[in-house]
């Protein structure tokens, strides 16, 4: 009997470890993936590295992003961006 208490227990603890763990992780990573594939030129977005730029191009992994005053240009991959600050549509308004 003491043998089925134990295997409760340890189901009950994968399971609490899963919803509190897993899960939560996956649906985060889900939403970052999906983030980094509507990006669109014109959107304004703050990078991993906290480097703020305006994309100005679009490829399959990399983008090119142009910062500062001076207009620098610089090539990022795609896995760098953190968020986007301003999107594409909102900054023409």
């Amino acid at each position: 009997m003491d043998i089925w208490v134990t295997v409760g227990m340890i189901a009950v603890v994968v399971v609490v470890f899963y919803f509190f763990g897993i899960r939560p992780q996956k649906k985060q990573e889900q939403a970052a993936a999906e983030m980094r594939n509507n990006l669109k030129v014109g959107d304004e977005i703050t990078t991993i590295g906290g480097i703020i730029g305006k994309i100005v191009s679009i490829k399959e992994e990399t983008m090119i992003i142009e910062t500062g005053r001076d207009h620098t240009r610089m090539r990022l991959l795609k896995s760098a961006v953190r968020n986007v600050d301003v999107h594409a549509e909102d900054a023409q308004d």
